[in-house]
């Protein structure tokens, strides 16, 4: 089978790095260091302060001390990465995947929709700032016996007393374990940020901007092929196997798919205050653009010379374009500008704005050798106007927030808090994704636009939530508890192509955390019950529990802060949404069922001055019920594995 080469990052990532650092070791010099009597360096996690521009849009500029706690430390899977959610992928870090649980959608207007490697890319409102009093240096790398292995470095240093500058160049890699030797690549990801701060003496001026390049590779298997007669094709297996976890002895359906998402985003948002904090004006602006390309250079064909795997396009084609291979593209690019103004007070917070959004998107697939235009390109001209407020008495709360697109998608959010209770309702309607509109690839097909017959509609969704948070003493309970309506759901059906559904789908959503500190004794659990989430359309868990015990505390004459303890992760038996790489999709299926399992961790973090470490065995029950588990249909979850990180600051 032919290796896959790595794409690498525009203008090599290394000059760009090796650039960086020349300029920031020869920039302006920092303020003198501080010492005590006894030439003790005074810098640390105090004299370092983290700035979030959702803070600074808030009119808060003061930023926050370093977070340096062990609680989630040992969790990669949810904390190392950029989206902290649960979510379903393929079994394997850097993989495709995609939100476990259901989410209010507050996204309107253009959009890509093709959203699998969204965990992984960093996002405008994931950049944090710093004002340091000297320069800052962190790195964090983290390495699984399977090959998993996650490397962040990140620099910032001040000019002077009113900028801060930096940047973050971030590694992430995963080997096979199904159906190949444990040292061939799986996934490859890069990614550069560069990032800066400035504001004026007096305060009154702030601005935020950053920079980011990333890249994601990733091999696509297609799965465990499981039967011995592999012209059978896998929408057909309705029969799921009780053992496929001999993971490198298995065979796998694709041998040269890869799946690349190139993005580039350039951010910057400034604020001017007017009057004081009761009014200051503010603008946005952000380019996007990411380039998503599906290629498969040997289409998988069985003796007869049926196509295996992907679907028969038609009755008389197997495939649309190339019989051999396929390499489909798509080129989104937006630029959006948003203007308004904000205030900020002991009682009350308001944004207003209203924003402009230009958006392109081109398609491509590659027809005889040759890459030629298939749908076209589609362009967008959007209107948006939005804002919120909030007002807080003691103990009594309003917060409203919503959004509008002119003239025909909102979604808008209000919620009343009054002591520990807490109650909240939420109203949205919004377009299908363009992917769900249109799609034109070597292997799919579908047209949903205003002039087919087949238009799609918007989606309506109404949701009503009562949340009851309350501390007795070392403990705090959260109880949590929603109904919500979807109207006119679209999904991605059987046949893996997007449908809309006629009648309304109801979810009822409990969710229970409890939490308890007693001397270092620490547990946390948290359980989220999903009533309906196995109906037509919809795939959801009936349950998903997390739980911690851990016993912390210093050690050595305090000289070592550590934590001690054993993680669960349980969830219960459903019908996972199948996958297809060429579309970028997660679709329904009803051939599989992934039963229940619990995934039992055992950790040990340390905490020596400025450097945090941590060993796990992950899955150490593997074996006791069974010898594997399914994340997806037909890919199974990584077996017991080492994992150990570290990360260590400097100050100066």
């Amino acid at each position: 089978m032919r290796r896959c080469r790595v794409q690498q990052l525009s203008s090599s990532p290394g000059k760009w790095l090796l650039a960086i650092l020349l300029w920031l070791g020869m920039g302006a010099p920092l303020h003198a260091q501080v010492l005590d009597d006894t030439t003790r360096v005074l810098y640390s996690p105090l004299t370092t302060k983290v700035i979030r521009e959702r803070d600074v849009l808030r009119d808060i500029t003061t930023g926050q001390t370093l977070d340096t706690t062990l609680l989630t430390f040992h969790n990669i899977r949810r904390y190392w990465l950029n989206d902290t959610t649960y979510q379903q992928d393929l079994g394997n870090l850097g993989t495709a995947s995609r939100k476990l649980l259901w989410e209010q959608p507050t996204k309107l207007g253009a959009r890509l929709g093709r959203n699998v490697f969204d965990k992984y890319a960093r996002t405008a409102a994931d950049v944090v700032y710093y004002d340091t009093r000297s320069p800052y240096t962190f790195f964090r790398y983290l390495q699984g016996g399977l090959g998993e292995q996650i490397f962040q470095l990140s620099h910032s240093r001040s000019l002077k007393k009113n900028a801060n500058v930096g940047f973050s160049y971030e590694r992430l890699a995963s080997n096979k374990v199904v159906g190949a030797s444990p040292r061939e690549g799986l996934i490859r990801h890069s990614g550069i940020t560069l990032f800066g701060r400035y504001q004026t003496t007096d305060e009154r001026y702030h601005l935020l901007a950053n920079y980011i390049i990333t890249r994601h590779e990733a091999v696509e298997q297609g799965g465990i092929r499981p039967l011995n007669d592999a012209s059978i094709p896998r929408a057909q297996q309705d029969t799921v196997p009780n053992q496929l976890f001999d993971y490198q002895r298995e065979r796998v359906w694709l041998s040269q798919a890869i799946n690349r998402d190139n993005r580039d985003d350039a951010h910057l948002a400034h604020t001017y205050r007017l009057l004081g904090k009761g009014l200051t004006a503010f603008h946005v602006f952000d380019f996007n653009r990411q380039q998503n390309r599906y290629n498969d250079d040997a289409i998988p064909y069985d003796e007869s010379g049926n196509i295996r795997y992907y679907p028969r396009f038609s009755a008389k084609r197997q495939t649309q374009f190339d019989s051999t291979k396929t390499e489909d593209r798509a080129l989104f690019r937006q630029i959006e500008n948003t203007v308004g103004v904000l205030g900020h007070t002991d009682a009350v917070d308001y944004r207003a704005y209203g924003r402009y959004r230009n958006a392109r998107l081109e398609t491509r697939s590659l027809i005889g050798g040759e890459s030629t235009d298939t749908v076209g390109v589609r362009k967008f001209n959007q209107v948006f106007v939005g804002g919120n407020a909030a007002f807080r008495y003691q103990q009594f709360a309003i917060q409203t927030a919503g959004e509008y697109k002119i003239a025909d998608e909102y979604w808008v959010r209000a919620s009343a808090r009054l002591g520990f209770l807490t109650a909240e309702v939420f109203s949205s309607s919004y377009s299908p994704t363009l992917t769900e509109q249109q799609f034109s690839g070597n292997h799919f097909a579908w047209s949903h636009l205003d002039s087919d017959p087949s238009e799609f509609d918007f989606t309506k969704v109404n949701q009503l939530l009562v949340r009851i948070e309350r501390q007795f003493g070392a403990q705090r309970f959260l109880v949590e508890g929603s109904a919500v309506n979807i109207r006119k759901l679209i999904f991605y059906n059987q046949e893996a192509k997007p449908e809309q559904l006629s009648t309304d789908r109801q979810l009822y959503i409990g969710r229970l955390r409890h939490r308890l500190v007693l001397g270092g004794f620490y547990t946390d659990h948290d359980l989220t019950l999903t009533g309906g989430g196995d109906e037509e359309g919809l795939r959801i868990p009936a349950a998903v529990l997390t739980s911690r015990i851990a016993y912390q505390g210093f050690l050595f004459k305090k000289a070592l802060f550590g934590q001690v303890g054993v993680e669960t992760y349980f969830q219960s038996r459903w019908k996972a949404y199948d996958y297809s790489p060429s579309t970028q999709q997660f679709f329904v299926q009803d051939h599989f069922t992934v039963r229940n399992y619990p995934l039992v961790d055992v950790f040990l973090t340390g905490d020596i001055k400025t450097v945090t470490v941590f060993l796990k065995m992950a899955y150490l029950n593997q074996g006791l019920l069974h010898n594997g588990y399914f994340a997806t249909p037909y890919y199974t979850g990584n077996p017991r594995s080492f994992q150990f990180g570290i990360k260590w600051n400097f100050f100066d």
